[in-house]
């Protein structure tokens, strides 16, 4: 099938989902639907043996798109959104990121929430969500269990970004290579797991999850709860979401 805003490939066990939404593979709601359609697709897929998602562009991704995160589309964004991830928690494979440039908010969060994450020395992590009255839900599930609580308060409630360096020493990714070898370098990486059993693979993956007790449904309905029916009927969050849109600095009532 042909994509608009993805680019898509299956060989010997790799399944490529590309982010081709250029210049800065902003998430919007047509192309998280192509993705979710992609991950659909390969539910029950004996051969596949781990899912990467790469980008073409400037960076990997600059998040969601903010003009679609205001109104009566808030619901449809976030149920789109996050089904990325129940799609890939339901693949039971591993699944990785090839990063580069930019990698916030939602870009971070899909990044991040992949098993396996090869970052280009050029790219960059963060959750600025906070700066405009809002919150990383996925960031907010996933991110205590990758780095612990503390780090994760410290990178959620600030919106900081993070070099690749850094992200390396805290445990967001796995391997820190040099730009202009990012693509090989992957490859490289990769090559060992599509050598294994696709069903070992699975599991293995569902051992591990089962020894963290990490299941991904129950948390994430109480996040998207808070974030649908509590902090989207705020005033801030209106207010911040409005100000990004208007290129202005935000006039918080905290409230």
């Amino acid at each position: 099938m042909t994509y608009r805003h993805i680019d898509t490939d299956f060989k010997d066990g790799l399944g490529t989902i590309t982010l081709n939404n250029p210049p800065l593979n902003i998430l919007n709601i047509a192309m998280m639907e192509e993705i979710n359609n992609m991950l659909e697709s390969w539910l029950g897929k004996k051969d596949l043996k781990v899912v990467l998602f790469r980008a073409r562009g400037k960076c990997f991704s600059v998040g969601v798109n903010v003009q679609e995160h205001l109104g009566d589309l808030v619901p449809e964004m976030i149920k789109t959104f996050h089904d990325i991830f129940r799609y890939m928690d339901r693949l039971g494979i591993p699944t990785a990121a090839s990063v580069y440039g930019s990698c916030l908010g939602g870009g971070c969060e899909l990044a991040i929430f992949c098993d396996l994450v090869v970052a280009a020395e050029n790219a960059k992590f963060g959750q600025p969500e906070i700066q405009v009255g809002v919150f990383p839900p996925i960031a907010a599930q996933i991110m205590p269990r990758l780095v612990g609580r503390k780090a994760a308060m410290d990178l959620i409630l600030s919106g900081r970004i993070l070099s690749a360096e850094d992200a390396l020493k805290i445990g967001l990714v796995n391997r820190v290579v040099r730009e202009n070898e990012l693509e090989k370098e992957t490859d490289d990486f990769l090559r060992p797991y599509l050598g294994l059993s696709a069903e070992v693979l699975r599991q293995t993956k569902k051992a591990i999850m089962a020894g963290l007790m990490d299941d991904l449904e129950p948390s994430l309905k109480v996040i998207e709860d808070i974030y649908l029916n509590q902090l989207m009927k705020t005033h801030d969050a209106d207010e911040g979401l409005k100000a990004f849109l208007e290129k202005r600095k935000p006039v918080w009532k905290n409230e």
